[in-house]
This record gives C-alpha cells, structure tokens and sequence, in this order.
C-alpha cells in the first residue's frame, strides 16, 4: 500500500469546539486556506459548522464560489485576490472580502453587482503580508467610505494578522491596530466586525478576540505556540498519514511513502515511524520509498504510521516539523494530492477518496 491520509472528522469537531470555548463569548471562524491545510475544504466545510464556527474563511474568492456550489450558505470571508479576482461574483454570492489598499478597492469598485459588496478593510499591524500602512489607511478608509456613500459597497470589517513573533510584538500590534479603528472612529466608521486575533492570540490574547478569532492550525491539532503542545491546549491532530512496509532485507525495511508523499527529505536521521508498537528511525527518505533501521522483527505488509495524533507514541505532525526545522503547517499542507485522502467519523464507517 502506498501512503494514505486519513482525516478524523470527529476529532476536527472536537478541537474546533473546544478552541470554541477557550473564545467564548465571541464567535468563531473556521479557515479552510490551502485546502483546509490540506485537509480537503469542500470535506471540512460542514463539519466546521456543526462544531459551531460561525464564518468560514479562504484565501481566494473562487475558493469561496467552490463552498457556494456545494450548499454551504454561512458566512464566508475571502481576502488574497490576484488581478482576475471577480468581486462581482463575491457580491453575489454574499462573499465577504478583505482589502488591503486602494488600488485593490478600486478593482473592486469596478464590479457590477445588484448588491454592495461588503468588505472587510486590513491594516497592517507589523506582519507585513499586505494591508494598509500607518500612512496609507485614512486614503484607503476615504475611499472606502466613499464607494459606501455612491452604494457600491458596505464597510462591514476592519481587520488585520498578528506576527506572532513573541508577545511583545503582539502587543505593539494590538496598540497599532486599536489606533487605526480610531482614526476609522473618527470619520464615523463603526463596522459590525473588528477582527485581529487567530489560533495563537485566540488562545491566550483575550484582549485581541474582539467580535471574532479566526481559528486555523490548532483546529487541525498542531499548536501555534514554541512553549506549549497540541496536548498542553487540549487539540489533537486530525490527520494519520499511513502506508506499510514494502519489504525487509536484513537489519532494515523499506516503506512505501518517500518525498513524494509529503515526507521531507530533510529529515531524514532526524525523524522515525511507528511500526508494531514502536518507533523506528528512518535512515534514508527517498522519492517513492523511505528506509527503516533497525528493523528486527518487521515483516512485509506491517502498517506504519508516519505521523498521525499521538496518542499511541506515534510521532505527530508537530515532532514531524521540527525533524525537518519547520512549522507544522508546512508538513499538512505538504501532502501532496497524489496521497489519497480517507475521511473518517463515529457511528457510520462512511470514508472517501473524494481527489
């Protein structure tokens, strides 16, 4: 058997519902970005739901039209948008978008709709990825206030992304960010929705959650924070990348999952897999197939499990990341669509291979 993702859908409601309640009372929205950290978004959209999150959130607004065709009708929020971005459809299909500055407001003006879209306008607290500067934002809000004014659309958000570098660049962002909704507040701008904080201040920055957290890499069991675990939050990873060894020669095994299958090759002599209730190092991470030492006792056709929640002892996708001296979110959202992936949930056996 080559490698196999499989995602517990119960165990994303749980997580989902637990950071829920470390948020409460402020609502929640779910981001399914890179295909719900590669996960599958179209799969993870009504779960998020059931488990309570009020928004759903992706980077594109077609990623947003994908969830519209199939059914989903709570809110969404979209915000990275190229130069063919159709903010027409947004407005249309009730798609919230960010924007970022002027010129991208502009494109959006230039829609035609028979409803104002509604937007959600981003300063830049110190991440710099995109939004409006210090200098930039009272343009970006007259501009903005006066395509409110002509109809074309709503202020509804005013927004912006933590660095989350260490809690003192937090806090200066925080203090940055309270002044651009005052300089907003001047020119008698009040959106129904202020929101700053994702998984790492939603956690343990109160006063960042303001009317909305945007919960992403924790709600997929791998802990924003350097100095506390999935384990230590209470989240659980929801996804096993699986496969089997291929066969033993001697004192090692190959298995059937290499690079090609989201195993960074960079770690090799760093990272193991669990293989009859133990782990093994591997020696060697090829592009098809990956080399286990210390294989005594393994046979052909054994289950491994490359990463999965360990719970069992098995390494997670966190111990994954620092094998390969990265984040989390790289090793999930490395799994390549080549990988299969398997979706699991208590009660009807139901699993899909939906790519």
């Amino acid at each position: 058997m080559s490698a196999v993702a499989t995602v517990d859908l119960d165990v994303f409601r749980s997580n989902l519902q637990l950071l829920g309640d470390i948020a409460a009372p402020t609502p929640v929205m779910a981001m399914l970005k890179a295909d719900a950290y590669g996960h599958g978004m179209l799969q993870l959209a009504r779960p998020a739901i059931e488990a309570g999150a009020s928004w759903l959130g992706v980077l594109e607004i077609s990623e947003g039209l994908r969830l519209r065709d199939t059914g989903i009708d709570a809110p969404l929020f979209a915000w990275l948008h190229g130069s063919g971005a159709d903010f027409a459809a947004a407005a249309g299909r009730h798609i919230d978008v960010g924007i970022s500055t002027e010129d991208e407001l502009r494109a959006a003006l230039t829609a035609q709709s028979a409803v104002p879209l509604q937007v959600h306008l981003k300063i830049d607290t110190g991440l710099h990825r995109n939004g409006a500067t210090e200098d930039e934002w009272p343009g970006l809000l007259d501009a903005a206030i006066a395509g409110e004014r002509a109809g074309a659309l709503r202020i509804r958000g005013i927004w912006s992304h933590l660095a989350d570098a260490s809690v003192g660049d937090d806090e200066e962002a925080l203090r940055r960010f309270r002044e651009a909704i005052a300089v907003a507040a001047a020119r008698r701008v009040h959106p129904e929705l202020i929101h700053l904080a994702a998984s790492s201040a939603g956690i343990r920055m109160p006063e960042a959650r303001f009317d909305m957290v945007r919960f992403g890499i924790a709600a997929y069991g791998v802990s924003p924070f350097d100095d506390r675990s999935a384990a230590d939050i209470g989240v659980v990873p929801t996804m096993t990348l699986a496969t089997t060894v291929g066969e033993v020669s001697g004192h090692t095994a190959r298995i059937s999952a290499g690079w090609a299958d989201g195993l960074p090759a960079r770690a090799a002599h760093a990272a193991s897999v669990w293989v009859r209730g133990h782990r093994h190092p591997l020696a060697e991470i090829g592009v098809d197939s990956s080399v286990i030492v210390e294989a005594a006792g393994l046979q052909t056709g054994d289950p491994v499990i490359v990463f999965g929640s360990g719970l069992r002892g098995e390494p997670t996708p966190t111990e994954w990341a620092e094998w390969a001296d990265t984040i989390g979110d790289e090793i999930l959202t490395g799994i390549p669509v080549r990988v299969p992936r398997r979706y699991v949930e208590a009660g009807d056996g139901r699993t899909e291979q939906p790519r």
